[in-house]
């Protein structure tokens, strides 16, 4: 791969490989767009099988947090980092710090969080190294885990959808396919049984989808069932890619609206879901809750703030059906042009976020003492 002719077609700022021989790191933090402001993303830990994989796999999701951001209104950019290893052998107190010293190189156009095979413990050892990290523990003063509010701005999504496609926002009266019940199928559930709602779940964790039966009423289905229950709502709250050939001539959903990432397999399947007559409330504007809610430790972290912030997610998908609706166009592309329509209107005004003297980090403190 020509590196320069790669991220010119993808349009990255700047892409930061991170070596340290003594410690293990092979690392990549990818800096797509900063535009609006600092470029946030996640820390993922994964045992690529080539480091060709690696980069393609954060330079693909560096362009997500770009949209993601501008779509929802924060003034952040999209970044992304990736450490090549199994999280489940890899982990050392020094890998994380060593990572954390390249961020801090940085000098706060990147800020760094929690990822796939990432936790709340790794991040302790990155913010020993720099401040640059959002989603620290509430005894520093973050804002701890994020799905409840990845939850309560998917449902904020399924409300928007709702209205679009039946005219009003009665959860109760709908029925709801829910594909994984971990950290925020969970908070989904709850929050769907809340409002009377007939709820079917899958899940590879039994004991997860038994809890669920238990104590919120749901009906339990296979994990290749669950694309064919009848239900009005479809919400994919684990895997990605699971509207693809396979499965969409099986939907007898009204609303495809959920929580998981990259739910088109390709982006011909939202065409197609238009053409069948579904709505698709796109994945990065509906998923954006915990973003929001991380952003909020910039300027010193508050819950209220944060929830205040995430019901914003209903104004955004319906401002998404609207461009579509305007200019003809699938509901992933209206979300596409949402974001890409801000960042140029703001790029007359702005210029790629250069320092860290805008980075606040209010009420934080290492030691616990605020």
């Amino acid at each position: 791969m020509n590196i320069f002719e790669t991220i010119d077609k993808t349009e990255h700022e700047e892409v930061v490989f991170c070596h340290n021989k003594d410690v293990g790191l092979k690392a990549i933090i990818a800096i797509h767009n900063t535009v609006l402001g600092p470029a946030l993303g996640g820390l993922r830990m994964w045992p690529y099988k080539t480091e060709q994989e690696a980069l393609n796999d954060v330079l693909r999701l560096s362009r997500g947090m770009t949209y993601k951001a501008a779509v929802s209104g924060l003034n952040l950019g999209g970044g992304k980092s990736i450490i090549i290893g199994d999280p489940k052998t890899d982990k050392s107190e020094e890998l994380f710090r060593a990572f954390g010293r390249f961020i801090d190189s940085l000098g706060g156009r990147y800020i760094t969080a929690e990822d796939v095979g990432i936790d709340v413990n790794d991040m302790e050892y990155v913010f020993q190294e720099t401040e640059n990290v959002v989603g620290v523990h509430q005894v520093h003063g973050g804002s701890g885990d994020p799905s409840p509010f990845t939850a309560y701005g998917t449902y904020q999504g399924i409300k928007a959808s709702l209205e679009k496609k039946f005219g009003n926002q009665n959860i109760g009266d709908y029925s709801y396919a829910v594909q994984g019940v971990g950290h925020v199928g969970m908070e989904l559930v709850k929050l769907l049984h809340k409002d009377g709602a007939k709820i079917f779940v899958t899940d590879i964790n039994e004991e997860a989808i038994q809890h669920c039966v238990d104590n919120y009423g749901c009906e339990a289905v296979g994990l290749d069932e669950i694309y064919d229950v009848d239900a009005q709502v479809y919400s994919p709250c684990a895997l990605g890619a699971t509207v693809n050939d396979d499965t969409i001539g099986r939907f007898g959903f009204d609303i495809v609206c959920g929580s998981a990432n990259n739910q088109l397999a390709e982006t011909r399947h939202g065409d197609e879901l238009e053409q069948r007559g579904m709505v698709y409330a796109p994945d990065y504007a509906v998923n954006a809750g915990g973003l929001m809610n991380v952003s909020i430790e910039l300027e010193g972290y508050n819950r209220e703030r944060a929830l205040r912030m995430t019901r914003n997610i209903y104004y955004n998908i319906k401002r998404i059906f609207d461009i579509a609706d305007r200019d003809g166009i699938a509901t992933w592309k209206a979300a596409d042009r949402m974001g890409e329509e801000r960042i140029q209107k703001m790029g007359k005004v702005k210029l790629p976020f250069m320092c860290q003297k805008n980075v606040k980090f209010s009420g934080r403190s290492k030691n616990g003492n605020n």
